[in-house]
């Protein structure tokens, strides 16, 4: 059986081996073990990377978005906090699940276990 492409399945939040069954139990609560194939997931631990990532790509955007529309539109500065704190929440909680998965499966593929001395 071929392993399933790793940032496929973490975006689709699958599991790692198999890439059919949930990988979460919650919204960021990795499940205990695939409930297709049996994989025990306690190997996993992405820690702060996801949110790393996460804030990589969103800060930028929401900036990017920010600075257009200032440009285009003239409106009080209160507004935009209006539009754009929202807008850094939806995207941030929306995208966190999906990159937390990408790690976790890239660390499954690359058989990754913390340091030891």
């Amino acid at each position: 059986m071929s392993q399933p492409n790793p940032v496929l399945s973490g975006l689709l939040c699958r599991c790692p081996r198999c890439g059919e069954g949930k990988l979460f139990s919650g919204y960021l609560k990795l499940a205990p073990r695939c409930d297709r194939c049996g994989l025990d997931l306690k190997f996993a631990d992405s820690g702060d990377g996801p949110a790393v990532f996460v804030i990589f790509l969103v800060a930028p955007i929401v900036v990017i978005l920010a600075l257009i529309t200032g440009s285009l539109v003239q409106i009080a500065p209160w507004m935009h906090l209006v539009l754009w704190i929202p807008t850094t929440l939806l995207l941030s909680l929306a995208l966190l699940p999906p990159f937390k998965g990408v790690l976790v499966n890239v660390q499954y593929r690359h058989d990754a276990h913390e340091g030891h001395q």
